[in-house]
């Protein structure tokens, strides 16, 4: 009997497409050697970044129609026409809020009694995520913000990211850069900041304090990374303290102002809850003190902390403008507006090297607790349906699974 678990690569469906894949070739034959009951079958793609002959060539197994597999792996979220019953299916779901867009395929996974884990809640026992495109969406709006930097003073030019084949040839083209003596200001401290330093510490762009960002000047570009202390302060003027900030950000104040006056290019790589402050207002932004000429919203949240993301931009189109008096879109490279860059799959421009960190924190991480036993309860936690059924921890979603 055979007693092999068969996991299926799926092909991304969602449109706009996708080119990433949760294993490389590479990444299928590790998976293998370490899991030896584990058979990998990948499902052909015309799209994908990894193409169908570069697994053929390794001896990986090219199967249209998943239907035998057990597991069944993907990136985003899975076209509902395509489930199969009573399979266990892994990928960024986008349920856990209650997204309305995915409501329908909340259904079909109900209705089809399948098993979802989502990999947004894979987390240790600290409740850190194990698995994420953090970094490379730092790297990518990094680039895309000096690609902008590029078009709008017209003093250089580089390939989009997009059209480059690997970070290999981000770094080639990032030669092209020409800045001068500008100002530029990363907010945040996680993974999607990191990612973002990578490019400019490959610059050689020069850190600096806080306090030199905002009181000296400079010959040379620079660059300062905020933390949430640098940019928000108490109400009740008490001294700031991270796990009070982050169980009520709205007992605190936007501290921001300062550094719009003397910053050129800003990069934003922060988590914000929708209850903090915003850090500037539109208001603000047609102060003549208002410095900052582009904007690379990496975070991304619509009518969130970043008044001038009015929506989110595309891979095709990364670069909008926003004109301070009207409030209004503009266009992106007139010297009177603000260049905004708010792409909000930024992984998806650098699908190769994305896929290929990413399948190595799951065949390291996640597969252990997978293919063999959970004993941290990391798959556990991350199981929002278990056969058509809603686990304890994801009860809230009752009525959205429902359709109501």
């Amino acid at each position: 009997m055979d007693k092999k678990i068969k996991v299926g690569i799926l092909r991304e469906t969602k449109i706009p497409p996708d080119r990433r894949v949760a294993l490389p070739p590479s990444l299928c034959i590790e998976l293998c050697q370490r899991f030896p009951d584990v058979e990998i079958y990948v499902q052909p793609s015309e799209l994908r970044a990894y193409k169908d002959d570069e697994y053929e060539s390794l001896g990986i197994n090219m199967q249209k129609d998943l239907s035998k597999c057990d597991i069944l792996i993907g990136i985003k979220e899975v076209d509902k026409s395509t489930f199969v019953a009573n399979k266990t299916y892994i990928f960024f779901a986008h349920v856990g809020k209650m997204q309305h867009y995915n409501q329908k395929m909340m259904q079909t996974m109900v209705e089809k009694k399948l098993t979802l884990i989502d990999y947004e809640y894979l987390t240790d026992v600290n409740d850190i995520r194990l698995v994420a495109f953090g970094r490379w969406a730092g790297i990518v709006g990094t680039y895309n913000a000096f690609l902008g930097w590029g078009l709008r003073t017209g003093d250089y030019s580089m390939r989009r990211a997009i059209d480059c084949h690997d970070m290999k040839e981000f770094f080639t083209e990032l030669r092209h850069t020409k800045l001068g003596p500008v100002k530029i200001l990363v907010t945040g401290g996680g993974r999607v900041s990191h990612g973002a330093m990578e490019v400019l510490e490959h610059l050689l762009i020069r850190k600096i304090s806080s306090y030199e960002y905002l009181h000296k000047t400079f010959d040379e570009p620079v660059y300062c990374q905020l933390e949430p202390w640098d940019y928000v302060e108490r109400k009740d003027s008490n001294a700031f303290d991270f796990k009070h900030f982050a169980k009520h950000p709205h007992e605190y104040h936007s501290s921001f102002i300062p550094y719009t006056e003397v910053t050129d290019l800003l990069i934003t790589a922060h988590f914000w809850d929708p209850r903090s402050p915003k850090f500037f207002t539109a208001q603000e932004m047609q102060k003549p003190e208002f410095k900052i000429r582009l904007i690379a919203d990496i975070s991304c949240d619509i009518d969130g902390p970043i008044p001038s993301t009015l929506r989110s931009s595309t891979i095709a189109e990364p670069f909008y403008g926003y004109n301070v008096h009207t409030s209004q879109e503009g266009q992106p490279f007139d010297q009177h507006h603000i260049t905004i860059m708010a792409v909000d799959n930024l992984p998806g421009e650098a699908p190769r090297d994305a896929s290929l960190d990413f399948g190595l924190d799951l065949i390291i991480r996640i597969f252990p607790s997978l293919f063999g036993e959970d004993s941290d309860n990391i798959i556990e936690r991350a199981t929002i349906l278990k056969d058509g059924e809603l686990t304890h921890k994801f009860r809230y979603l009752e009525c959205y699974a429902r359709g109501e």
